[in-house]
């Protein structure tokens, strides 16, 4: 079934393109992930007004009921500003690497039952007990060693029944997972474990299901507009 969802028309036009731009950019030192973001906060809404309706659709995916949610890459709360008109009491606990992130979401809801964590989400302690998870978005700068665990805590966190919704992008095809992959741990050579960079290395949507599966998951997964978005049920 994830093989039916359309991640992109042209392949090879893409890939020639993808190719060209690794090329123009070898030079380019990548950034701190905290750092990638803090320098751009004040664009950063602007530029993700292309995932709106994503929000949206998040939101209204979220089951009846639910009373905690953990959101992994919070932001400044774009898919919080849908999901609270919908669940004004919601207790919610985020998670971002960028403190400067975190404080406009302060600002934003500051009336709302916030719990906010500085810090990476593979090992911030997050807690557990959750109705449901979400992410927006964050999850594509991961390698598939990262995300297996990830997942797995994810699963742990969860109440039996809870979900993990997710809208994020994908490769096309094994050949632009590998290319980025392998252009990631060039730019990255020598860095110190633990260190996050800003560097785009998205699995394919069944390798992605895949993982999700092994840690437990019954996996389900729909186009939105600019992305997918998957449901993973515990």
């Amino acid at each position: 079934m994830f093989e039916n969802i359309i991640i992109r028309d042209d392949i090879e036009k893409y890939l020639s393109e993808l190719r060209a731009w690794l090329a123009e950019t070898e030079d380019t030192p990548v950034e701190e992930m905290s750092d990638f973001f803090a320098a751009r906060l004040d664009s950063y809404e602007e530029h993700m007004s292309l995932w709106h309706e994503g929000y949206r659709i998040l939101a209204d995916e979220l089951p009846d009921g639910i009373n905690t949610l953990l959101d992994l890459g919070c932001g400044t709360g774009l898919e919080l500003d849908e999901i609270f008109p919908r669940f004004p009491e919601l207790s919610v606990t985020g998670v971002d690497i960028s403190e400067a992130m975190l404080s406009r979401l302060r600002e934003k809801h500051s009336d709302k039952r916030l719990k906010l964590i500085n810090g990476d989400y593979f090992t911030a302690d997050f807690g557990s007990d959750f109705d449901c998870i979400v992410a927006f978005q964050t999850l594509h700068h991961f390698n598939s060693e990262k995300k297996y665990e990830l997942f797995q805590k994810i699963y742990r966190a969860l109440k039996a029944g809870g979900s993990f919704i997710y809208t994020d992008y994908f490769a096309c095809c094994d050949e632009e997972e590998r290319l980025l992959l392998e252009e990631y741990c060039r730019r990255c050579k020598g860095s110190e474990a633990g260190r996050y960079f800003h560097f785009d290395i998205p699995l394919t949507l069944p390798h992605e299901a895949e993982l999700l599966q092994m840690a437990g998951f019954g996996v389900s997964a729909q186009a939105v507009p600019n992305a997918v978005m998957i449901t993973a049920k515990k």
